[in-house]
């Protein structure tokens, strides 16, 4: 038995010995059929040259074949055992990549050239102008000259010292012939009212968006201002209108039913209510310090016109209002702008995406010369930008972080909550926090329920939304500032640029129908340098496009993003940041491209329902 088993490994070893000696390198199956075809045409050759030539050359065909011939066969062989036998395989993945990398990139290409005609295509090809000025071709090339200017010391600094400024503090600038940032109210050239009021209000230093936006508004440039929501805007359109208007008092005194000088139009009536309230604080400081008195006027619906006409009619520096109510008295002629030089857009992008740009052009065509426009928001899309400058004279762009991006000063935490459970939630979520506290919802009977709710559980609550009357809005707004109440519920009325100071959390009921609300709804905690918390409500029913700009905006802001939300992938996502833009260039959401965009394809399909409406409603007219 030992015996057979050792010549049995005997003969292994033999085997595997030859089978060294005797080894072939793998051949792919194409290459061997290739092989085989070339040996068939050789033969084939070899028959036909045979019977063409005699028995010699047959004879001389036996022969062995020349060194020559050998080389020519084994170049022949090697080339037949494929082009990469001798390239390793780090070398073959490496030149795969870089023809992978170079198909992407045309890849890449090909979707910003669509991307492109995406844009142009649902671009207005309508500026944002009075009528007289399109139909009589007006353009105003050179901005409004002001009397301001920064300090001799500031404009002496070289162009370095300034961008190095603008770097420190992380603010983006476009334009021509940029004003220089200030760093204080003192260097601003404010009076010692005005510095006085600003102490009493607890700002001691400007924030960014007002260490460049004051300079430029003041110096009488067009402007475009994006800042997060809570880092001071409202100051750089009011403190200068009030300047403004100091200056046209003194020279020449307002009389009855003249003015306004400066118009702010808001989307909002207690945005518009919010602003008034700013601006007659200032006011009243500089009239105590003996300067000139001046008028604001607030025109919002809701109110007796009467007591808004009386206020008119003595003559008004400043109106703010809501576009409705002004259009309404505009077009009564109780309103003029004949002197209206400065026109202030707050919350801009909100006010076209809420149907009011036909409202906005109307307005504009009122003003019978050149003025200064501004334009602010915290979410402000490529789409409305474009837009907005065919409004503007040489404007000057300042982005302070991203247009569209949330606080860094708001804790976000998002939770997946059943439909059923949200109420019962509510109250869990109160206890994270001390009041003051805000909770959102999209519709108007999920705040009636809610505040229902609240109350039967002896919290103390008031609500807001669009089906209220205005006295009663107002009064559960003031009774929140004024700590009388713990908890407001409220609609995306209460979004946007609603400045609650000391808000310590906000609770979303639902998810907003887009990703702008949201950051609008957030931004209503961790103001002015605070921090607060923001918990949101999800669940099956949100759509998923608004869920992945919700994970994107979460990576962004380095907050934590919930396991169900990590796992999402969008088809598209490694194409999210190609070309220098970022998500999708309509409505700046971070989780799809402008090819991909539901509210393009929403306002699209609401578009053609119009159209077809129109129509049947001009048939039947005419059938009539």
């Amino acid at each position: 038995m030992d015996a057979r088993k050792r010549v049995y490994q005997d003969d292994e070893k033999s085997e595997e010995s030859s089978d060294d000696e005797n080894y072939v390198p793998y051949i792919p199956v194409k290459q061997r059929k290739k092989m085989e075809l070339q040996h068939i045409r050789k033969r084939l050759m070899q028959e036909e040259e045979g019977s063409g030539s005699g028995a010699a050359d047959s004879s001389d065909n036996n022969l062995p074949a020349d060194d020559g011939e050998k080389e020519e066969e084994e170049e022949e062989e090697e080339e037949d055992i494929g082009p990469n036998a001798y390239i390793s395989l780090l070398d073959q993945h490496s030149e795969l990549k870089k023809k992978a990398e170079a198909r992407k990139e045309t890849a890449r290409e090909k979707l910003l050239k669509e991307e492109q005609k995406i844009l142009e295509s649902v671009a207005e090809s309508k500026a944002l102008k009075g009528v007289a000025e399109l139909a009589k071709g007006i353009e105003y090339t050179d901005p409004i000259k002001t009397g301001w200017k920064p300090p001799r010391y500031i404009m002496a600094r070289p162009k370095a010292y300034h961008e190095k400024v603008r770097k420190k503090w992380h603010i983006l600038v476009e334009g021509s012939d940029l004003p220089p940032p200030v760093k204080t109210f003192r260097e601003m050239k404010f009076p010692k009212p005005i510095l006085h009021a600003l102490k009493r209000k607890g700002i001691e230093k400007p924030t960014p968006i007002q260490i460049q936006g004051i300079p430029t508004v003041l110096s009488g440039r067009d402007m475009i201002g994006i800042a997060f929501t809570g880092s001071g805007k409202t100051l750089v359109f009011t403190l200068p209108i009030i300047m403004f208007c100091l200056e046209q008092e003194r020279k020449l005194p307002f009389s009855n039913n003249e003015g306004p000088y400066g118009l702010i139009v808001c989307p909002s009536r207690e945005l518009a209510r919010q602003t008034h309230e700013i601006l007659r604080f200032y006011m009243d400081q500089l009239a105590a310090d003996g300067f000139p008195s001046l008028r604001p006027a607030l025109l919002i619906g809701g109110v007796p016109m009467k007591e808004q006409m009386d206020m008119v009619r003595r003559g008004v520096h400043i109106v703010v209002a809501t576009p409705g109510r002004l259009m309404l008295m505009l077009d009564k002629k109780m309103v003029t702008l004949d002197v209206c030089r400065y026109l202030c857009l707050d919350e801009a992008d909100r006010m076209i995406d809420m149907g009011f740009e036909e409202d906005v052009r109307t307005i504009f065509s009122y003003f019978k010369g050149q003025r200064q426009t501004l334009l602010f928001s915290a979410t402000m899309p490529k789409k409305i930008q474009n837009f907005a400058r065919s409004a503007l004279v040489e404007p000057v762009t300042i982005n302070v972080g991203r247009a569209g991006a949330a606080s860094l000063d708001v804790v976000q935490e998002v939770e997946y909550v059943k439909q059923e459970a949200k109420m019962v939630y509510i109250l869990q979520c109160l206890q994270k926090t001390m009041p003051p506290v805000l909770v959102f919802a999209e519709k108007k009977q999920d705040v009636d329920a809610i505040h229902e709710y609240l109350l039967l559980k002896g919290v103390e609550a008031v609500a807001i939304h669009g089906g209220k009357d205005q006295e009663e809005r107002i009064r559960s707004v003031e009774q929140f500032k004024n700590a009388e109440k713990d908890v407001l519920v409220a609609t995306d009325v209460a979004s946007k640029g609603l400045d609650f100071p000391d808000i310590q959390h906000v609770i979303n009921y639902d998810m907003p129908e887009d990703i702008e609300n949201y950051v609008h709804r957030i931004g209503r905690t961790g103001r002015c340098g605070k921090t607060g918390v923001a918990t949101t409500f999800v669940n099956k029913t949100v759509d998923e496009s608004v869920l992945l700009d919700l994970k994107h905006l979460l990576m962004e802001a380095r907050q934590k993003v919930p396991q169900f939300l990590a796992t999402m992938q969008a088809d598209n996502e490694i194409y999210l940041d190609i070309g220098g833009e970022v998500g999708c260039s309509y409505c700046g959401g971070l989780g799809h491209r402008i090819a991909n965009c539901p509210k393009l394809e929403a306002m699209q399909t609401k578009q053609a329902a119009n159209i077809g409406r129109r129509d049947y409603l001009a048939h039947n007219a005419a059938d009539w």
